[in-house]
């Protein structure tokens, strides 16, 4: 595969112009480092630090000119500004004042929400209504100064005058409170300083004689309605008192121990009176006590009757009752008899039952249980008589009781309208009492002139000007644009939607990233970056040569289709150095310049050798094969450019052609020409084994990229994944170095010469 007139070939120096970066991804560099599954599989959104100092740099002066606009707008507002001053007071609010109409004997403080009687008073002193009184108290509406004067005279053009001077008085007027406190501070901006210190001093004043007046209002309206309602409540008690006095009287009812309520109206004892009182809240009977305690007796009576009686049966049912069985005759003699017992059974073993001591023994026994007999007999007529007793207490005590109770609900119905008047007359009392109380405390109250609030601090004339600050307008004015330039950079860079670094690629291409080719020196050539194995170019390109063999199962793919959306993107370069790579580690390598439109790679023989002539013929391959000063890599040509490469192409002779270059050849590479307009890169692609997609960063934009893949996905192209190529580490943001290698620097050779 020599051939002695072949000619130094060589790629077209717009085509080798590769970008300057080690290799930053391989094939593992296909997942997305923007997101990152949580515990339920969801993508979360992760900021990349590295994609933002990239922004910041590649922007940097867009940001500082926004930031020096900024500061310089600051600067010219600050100095066009009126010169306004501001003059503060302080003043506390009183939060527990006087309760002036409540239920208490004295004067308390009134319970209410804090926050909420706070949050009134600041309104008050936002209200419009203390405006005018300050205006009126000011006269602000007649000073030209502060409002603008007419053009006429007149009550009507007074009146807008001071409507206008309120309405600036309440919109100039500050109320801050003062946190975790009951100060507020009033501050009011004017372009006059010491105008400024009268009106808020004249808030503050105006706001302690408005609540002042408000308060003495309402003392008056309260000690009015108070004097009203103990004229009619004073009738009222005295008319019930009259009645309950006439109402004893007339029933004849008198109080044996009365609590009080009682005593002016209390009878005495009339015709056919009785010396007991009605029952309810002014004391007890004495009918209501006796009837209490033979209650009481009646109680006990027919507990007793009841044991009685349970003892009477129980006895006469039972010999052996308690009763009996706790008689101490009864309980004499069953212990003889159980003696006797005893010696009998014991003798009975002697003597037979007819022996003459046996039948004594048996007479005693039976004397004994007659005797027993009779006694349990005595015990039942015991119990009997106490039973019987018992009955009659029960009955003696339920007539007394059935009497006094006659006498009880008579005595009753007579004081049931003795006992209404007298609450009606305890009512009146008690509430002629509490407002009397409480109009003297209204009295004392009102003279006290005790004030809503105080003024802590009075308003000074301010010693400088309030607005324009200068140094808080820069720093806003830096803030500001910093914030614009900021914006304006990632919203560029949010519209820009170019592939511009390894991220980019993977998160919108949805590809492995096999590797990033830096962007090379202006002064270094392809050749010299090739030529050069520790070089930059040359180590990414073998990062790149590396992750392909990670692509399919069986190492290096056998075929490999380079080609890219559009030219100039690198793909012809990105061929020769991955064919130069494989051919380095001791791999016989055939490069394809598949390009027929416009060859990437030339042969200076001039002979007419090459791909279209190949699909042409039928002549083998190896003899359209040049060697090249590479051990172990030839290349094959893309030969004359013929009128009609399409057609060729899509031809079955291509597939034959490949087919026996990967006869011969270990690994084959195919320089295509760029995916988009053109059918040549989607066919090579569904042939080849593998196709690498190279993108040059910054210069592609996603749209077109995908609608490449989309086309090489439509032809069944197996895309391996992406090289990105020309890339800055400055514009992205990334370092990149490989520091310097060891031993000394190879010499500069020719890339790729023909050899004989």
């Amino acid at each position: 595969m020599t051939d002695p007139n072949a000619a130094a070939l060589e790629p077209p120096p717009r085509r080798l112009g590769i970008v300057r970066h080690n290799a930053l991804a391989t094939a593992e560099h296909g997942l997305s480092t923007f997101a990152k599954p949580d515990e339920h599989g969801r993508s979360l959104p992760q900021v990349d630090i590295d994609d933002l100092v990239r922004t910041l740099l590649k922007w940097k002066w867009l940001i500082l000119a926004a930031i020096c606009a900024g500061a310089g707008l600051a600067v010219i507002v600050t100095m066009v500004s009126p010169r306004i001053y501001r003059s503060t007071t302080t003043i506390e609010i009183n939060t527990t004042p006087v309760e002036i109409m409540g239920n208490t004997r004295s004067v308390q403080p009134k319970m209410r929400s804090e926050d909420q009687f706070l949050q009134t008073q600041y309104g008050l002193l936002k209200s419009r209504s203390l405006a005018e009184r300050v205006q009126k108290t000011l006269a602000l509406g007649d000073d030209p100064d502060f409002v603008k004067a007419g053009s006429v005279n007149g009550a009507g053009l007074q009146a807008r005058r001071d409507l206008s001077a309120t309405f600036k008085l309440e919109a100039n007027l500050d109320v801050r409170p003062v946190r975790g406190s009951n100060l507020v501070t009033l501050g009011y901006t004017d372009p006059d300083p010491a105008r400024a210190t009268r009106i808020v001093n004249a808030f503050a004043t105006g706001f302690i004689a408005s609540t002042a007046e408000q308060r003495y209002g309402a003392t008056a309206y309260a000690r009015q309605f108070l004097e009203t309602r103990l004229n009619a409540t004073r009738e009222r008690l005295e008319t019930s008192e009259r009645q309950l006095v006439n109402y004893a009287q007339h029933q004849g009812i008198v109080e044996l121990d009365h609590g009080g309520g009682g005593g002016n109206g209390g009878g005495g004892r009339g015709n056919g009176g009785t010396d007991d009182g009605p029952t309810g809240s002014s004391g007890d009977s004495l009918s209501t006590q006796s009837l209490t305690s033979l209650n009481g007796a009646l109680s006990l009576a027919i507990g007793e009757r009841i044991g009685a009686e349970q003892r009477y049966r129980q006895g006469v049912a039972n010999r052996a009752s308690p009763d009996v069985l706790q008689n101490p005759t009864i309980q004499a003699l069953h212990a003889e008899r159980a003696k006797l017992s005893a010696d009998y059974r014991e003798r009975l073993s002697t003597f037979k039952p007819d022996y003459p001591e046996m039948v004594s023994l048996r007479g005693r026994i039976a004397e004994i249980d007659a005797s027993m007999a009779r006694e349990a007999g005595d015990v039942s007529s015991s119990l009997r008589s106490g039973y019987l007793a018992a009955v009659g207490r029960e009955s003696q005590l339920r007539g007394q009781v059935a009497a006094l109770r006659v006498n009880v609900l008579d005595l009753r119905n007579r004081g049931i309208g003795y006992t209404i008047l007298q609450r009606e007359v305890e009512t009146n009392r008690t509430l002629y009492d509490a407002l009397l109380q409480r109009y003297k405390e209204i009295g004392v109250a009102g003279g006290l002139g005790e004030s809503q609030a105080m003024v802590v601090d009075t308003a000074l004339p301010p010693a400088g000007p309030f607005k324009p600050r200068p140094v808080r307008n820069l720093v806003v004015g830096l803030i500001a644009g910093l914030l614009i330039g900021l914006a304006a950079a990632f919203g560029i860079e949010f519209v820009n939607d170019t592939i511009k670094s390894a991220e980019d690629a993977s998160t919108k291409l949805k590809l492995p990233i096999l590797g990033v080719i830096p962007r090379m020196a202006k002064a270094r050539s392809m050749i010299e970056e090739l030529a050069t194995p520790r070089s930059e170019v040359a180590e990414a390109y073998y990062s790149v040569m590396t992750a392909l063999q990670f692509t399919t199962t069986s190492g290096y793919p056998k075929s490999l289709l380079v080609t890219s959306s559009r030219s100039g993107e690198g793909k012809s370069s990105t061929s020769l150095a991955l064919a130069q790579n494989f051919a380095r580690i001791g791999a016989t390598v055939l490069l394809i310049d598949g390009d027929l439109r416009k060859p990437s790679f030339k042969a200076g023989d001039g002979r007419e050798t090459g791909l279209s002539k190949l699909l042409v013929s039928s002549d083998p391959v190896t003899a359209h094969v040049i060697a090249t000063n590479t051990p172990g890599l030839s290349l094959l040509p893309s030969g004359p450019v013929p009128p009609n490469p399409a057609e060729l192409l899509a031809t079955i002779r291509i597939h034959a052609i490949l087919e026996e270059a990967a006869r011969h050849f270990e690994i084959v590479v195919v320089d295509a020409p760029p995916v988009l307009g053109l059918a040549d890169a989607p066919v090579l692609g569904s042939i080849c084994e593998a196709t690498l997609m190279v993108v040059e960063s910054g210069s592609v934009r996603r749209a077109i990229v995908l609608s490449a893949l989309a086309r090489l996905f439509g032809a069944h192209a197996r895309v391996a994944g992406v090289v990105m190529t020309k890339y800055d580490p400055k514009i992205a943001g990334y370092g990149y170095g490989y520091g310097k290698p060891y031993g000394s620097d190879p010499s500069a050779t020719p890339m790729l010469n023909i050899t004989s």
